[in-house]
Order: structure tokens, then sequence, then C-alpha cells
């Protein structure tokens, strides 16, 4: 019997083979698991801009419909702001901040959380910006941060909206 004839491998030669498996394997799930990290971090990032943009928009929103500006007085910075609104059912319409959520409560009404529980307002300021025979001026400033029980980094995000908003 010729050596040439003899069919399986050596031991050598399952070694070298089960080593290249390992490694491609091992390359193959390190790349799941970036990917799926980068996904968690992508919904962490996109969760944040939009409750952000979603909370100043609907500020600027009755903002600008107010007839005047409550509080803060003006040169004056708070975490709650109060708009007197032209219709009845609506005045006043305050924002107020407590234990990381932002409120809005619209005359007698029961006050409304804007914020969703994945996300945690802090430092908020209301600053009444108006000058003399001017219409009423609010800066809105919030940092949001994003809620989660993990320390994992995939998990972290946080960031600071601003914006100016006159009255008509």
């Amino acid at each position: 019997m010729s050596i040439l004839n003899k069919k399986g491998f050596t031991l050598v030669e399952l070694i070298i083979y089960i080593s290249l498996a390992s490694l491609i394997l091992l390359a193959i799930t390190g790349f799941f698991q970036l990917h799926i990290a980068s996904r968690v971090k992508n919904k962490t990032i996109t969760e944040v801009e939009q409750q952000g943009v979603q909370i100043l928009n609907l500020i600027s929103q009755y903002v600008v419909n107010a007839s005047a500006i409550d509080s803060p007085a003006t040169g004056v910075s708070s975490s709650n702001l109060s708009l007197q609104m032209p219709t009845v059912a609506s005045n006043p319409t305050i924002f107020s901040f407590s234990g990381g959520n932002l409120y809005i409560t619209e005359g007698a009404s029961s006050p409304v959380v804007l914020n969703s529980s994945s996300v945690e307002i802090t430092n908020i300021n209301f600053t009444n910006l108006s000058k003399s025979n001017t219409p009423g001026i609010i800066r809105v400033e919030f940092t949001l941060d994003y809620v989660s029980n993990s320390s994992r980094p995939e998990f972290k995000w946080s960031k600071t909206f601003y914006t100016s908003v006159s009255l008509r």
C-alpha cells in the first residue's frame, strides 16, 4: 500500500483546520457584537434626539401662541414657565420641571408629562429675554439624558437642546 492512497487527515492537519475555523468564528462573532452595539447606540441617540426636538417644538408652539409671559420675570431664569393664553380653558399654561420630567398644565387641567420614561430632563432653564416695547422672548435650554440601568457605553447619551422663541 502506498502512502498516497491513504484517506483521512493527520493530527497536525486537523489541529490547523480547527484553529482556522475557530479564528473565523471568533472574527464573525466579534463583528456581530460590534454591529449590535452600534445599533443600540444609534437607538439611544435617536430616542434622545426625537424627544428633545418634540419638546422644543411643543414649547415653541405654545410660546408663539401666548398673549404674554407671566413668569419668569424679564431678565430672570427659572425651571418653570407660565404663559398667558388667549383662550380661557388653557389660561395659564405652565411648563414645570420635577423629578427629571417636564410637565405641561393647561388652565385647570391635570399636569401631563412631556418626556417619555426612556429619557430624563436635567438642567432646564427658561430665561425671559424680553425688552420693553417688544413681544416677549423666551430662551429654552435643557439637557436630555437617556435612562438605562446598564453601565455599558452604548446606553449612555446626553444632549443639550436650546432655542429662543418670540411671542407673536
